[in-house]
Formats: structure tokens, C-alpha cells, sequence
């Protein structure tokens, strides 16, 4: 078993298709260039910990009290010995008990080994950009590696390195095991976003990696304000129930904005890209927000960052279930500096976070140290 071993995955934006999924139409997820990183240390000390400095998060078990937990109900036994009961199901205790499952499930046949885990995430929690999929990724890529279950891609002489395929469907396999541990009853996109990277197409339940998409700059804001997935799928469905002949051209418009930004991605990725292609995209970003208001998942926060943007000559729209949340805001390539900064400032000033990243990146990747920016590996290491 290797000494120690880094790993990260992407967090996830939904380009377009926001609750069309819900109705049989089409939606894109793509990755985030913000990441979530793991570092996993082998010891000899008999324990095994967890660290999660994101969410305040620090437990640390006795190897021989968790392997009387190796029975056929484990995920019961696991909630009474982690305190984890229904009335406390809390971030920290999900995110706890999803580590110590799949710990568990994926050295049940050897010996528990000694190891601390230690988590650290770019992304921001409860904002909709799919930081539990890329814990429940990393958590899922970095056990499989420690226990042998897939080999380590990474070469001596290499910074990073990717699973193969069938690789890589395992390590979907039990990061969808662990989201639905935190989740319940995950749609398996944002693993496999995380898995995968690049952009996804998800139909009727179907999800389908982009083979090639173009890394696409953004800025991506955070209005800070909470919002319930539940509620607002509850209010879709209720204006398709009592509007139908309204809302359901607006649902195939949405599908085909959605089949239309598929389609001009493609492009882009095989032949020269032209000021023409960003012209479409930002007319997309731009029918996609409206519509998204028409089926009353806009927000207040949510006009005011597609207003300042506007000014500046960018466009913008919702990410996600919508109701306050994430929006993204595409930038061309000769989108000046001076611009970018002034509009993160101003949306700041509203009381916002941002960043500017892209769209398109990698997948799942294992580092060697020297491919981990310093501030996350001093993290990493802190503990």
C-alpha cells in the first residue's frame, strides 16, 4: 500500500437544463475548475481518522472498534456507532459516516489499515456546485487505490495521472454509493461529473460523457442565499400542472437550447473557434435565464448578478435548482482584464462571493505533490 497519495475531482455547474431533467429533456452538466482535494497517509498507529477542516470536522476511530462493525447491516450499525441518528444528519455527520462506509466496504476483505484522511475543498458547501460528489469521488478514487483494487496511474516521471475506463466506472460506482449515503437519492450526475469531467448529457436518467469540450472561461458567483432542490422542483411541477399548455413549450425550448449548446460546443472543439460561437452561447445563456424565470426559479440576488454583469457587456444565468443560489457568467477569450476584475468587485459589493474559473476541465486525477498548488497542500498537511 503506498505511503501517501493525493487525489482531486471537480466540483459541477449545470450549463443549461436546469429541471428539464424532471421532465424527460435534456440538460448539460459540466466540471468546475475548482476542485476538491485528498490526501490519504498510511500509519501504524491502529487509528484511522478523518479531517474535513471545510466543515470543522475531525474524528478519529480505533481500527479493531470499527471492524466489529463488518456485518450484513453495516450501514445501520455504522449510524449508531458514528451517533449519526435521524434527528442529526447534519453536513459533518453525512460526510462522516459516507467515509467510514465506504473505509469499510472496500477493505472488508483484508485487514482494516491504519490511515488518516484529510479532505480539502476549493468549492463552497451547500451552494448546489457538487462538493459532497467530489468528497464521495476522491473519497471512492483515493480507498480503491489504497486497498488495491485499482492500480495507481500515476508514473514516476508524472505530475498527474487518470484512470483508465473501466477504472474510473468503479470509482463512479462507489462515490454514487457514497452521495447516497449524504444525499439519499442522488441522480448520479454530479459523481459522474467528477468522475469524468469534460461536460455530460443527462436524458431520462441516461448520462453520457462528452467525449471533447472546449475549457470555457467563467466567472461563477455565489449569491448566498439558501434554497430548497425539494421546494423548488415542488413549484416547476405545480405551474406544469396548472399551466400546461404554456409551460410544456417552454420545457422543449429549454431541451432545445440545451441540444443547441451541445451542439455549438462540438463545434468548437473541431474546427477554429470564432467570435460567432460566443455570440450563440451568450444568446443561449441569455433565453435559457428567462425561461428559468418563466418556471419561477429565478431570484432577486439572481437578477441583480445578471444587471451588474450586463453592464459590463457579459451574460449570465442561474446554475443549479435556482431560488438564490450559483450563476455562472461566461467570459470570451478577449474578455479584458480590467473588466473581469471590476465585475467580480462589483459583485462583491452586492454582498456575493466570486471566483473566475472554467468550464471543461479533468475529472478524478491523481497528483503527485508537486501538481498541488502550495495553499492546498500546506492544508493538506496541517493535519
Amino acid at each position: 500500500m503506498v505511503s501517501e497519495l493525493f487525489v482531486s475531482a471537480p466540483g459541477k455547474a449545470i450549463l443549461h437544463g436546469e429541471h428539464a431533467v424532471v421532465h424527460g429533456k435534456v440538460a448539460l452538466a459540466v466540471s468546475l475548475n475548482l476542485r476538491t482535494y485528498l490526501r490519504l497517509e498510511t500509519s501504524t498507529t491502529g487509528k484511522v481518522c478523518i479531517n474535513l477542516p471545510n466543515i470543522d470536522t475531525f474524528f478519529c476511530w480505533d481500527v479493531s472498534e470499527l471492524k466489529k462493525r463488518l456485518d450484513p447491516e453495516l450501514l445501520r450499525t455504522l449510524r449508531e456507532f458514528a451517533d449519526v441518528t435521524n434527528g442529526n444528519l447534519d453536513t459533518s455527520n453525512m460526510a462522516t459516516l459516507s467515509f467510514l462506509y465506504l473505509y469499510l466496504s472496500l477493505f472488508r476483505s483484508g485487514e482494516l489499515p491504519s490511515l488518516t484522511v484529510s479532505v480539502w475543498s476549493e468549492l463552497p458547501t451547500g451552494a448546489g456546485l457538487g462538493s459532497s460528489a467530489a468528497y464521495s469521488v476522491c473519497l471512492a478514487a483515493a480507498l480503491l487505490s489504497a486497498s488495491g483494487a485499482i492500480p495507481t496511474p500515476l508514473k514516476e516521471w508524472d505530475h498527474t495521472g487518470r484512470w483508465c475506463q473501466e477504472d474510473l466506472e468503479l470509482i463512479n460506482s462507489w462515490a454514487f454509493q457514497g452521495e447516497t449515503i449524504i444525499h439519499g437519492n442522488p441522480s448520479g450526475v454530479d459523481n459522474a461529473v467528477g468522475t469524468w469531467g469534460g461536460m455530460l448529457r443527462f436524458l431520462a436518467g441516461k448520462i453520457i460523457p462528452l467525449n471533447r469540450v472546449p475549457l470555457l472561461r467563467i466567472l461563477l458567483t455565489n449569491t448566498k442565499v439558501p434554497r430548497s432542490t425539494k421546494v423548488l422542483v415542488a413549484r416547476v411541477k405545480d405551474k406544469i400542472n396548472k399551466f400546461p399548455s404554456i409551460m410544456t413549450p417552454v420545457l422543449d425550448s429549454v431541451d432545445a437550447i440545451s441540444c443547441t449548446c451541445e451542439k455549438v460546443l462540438s463545434e468548437m472543439t473541431c474546427e477554429p473557434i470564432t467570435g460567432e460561437h460566443y455570440n450563440i452561447l451568450e444568446e443561449l445563456i441569455d433565453i435559457n435565464q428567462h425561461h428559468l424565470n418563466v418556471m419561477g426559479v429565478g431570484h432577486p440576488t439572481l437578477d441583480t448578478l445578471c444587471q451588474v454583469t450586463r453592464t459590463r457587456g457579459l451574460h449570465s444565468k442561474l446554475t443549479g435548482a435556482g431560488g438564490g443560489g450559483c450563476g455562472i457568467t461566461l467570459l470570451r477569450p478577449e474578455t479584458d482584464y480590467s473588466v473581469v476584475q471590476s465585475t467580480v468587485q462589483d459583485l462583491r459589493d452586492c454582498g456575493f462571493d466570486c471566483w473566475e474559473t472554467s468550464i471543461g476541465g479533468p475529472g478524478v486525477q491523481q497528483h503527485s505533490p508537486l501538481s498541488i498548488k502550495e495553499e492546498s497542500l500546506e492544508i493538506l498537511r496541517r493535519y
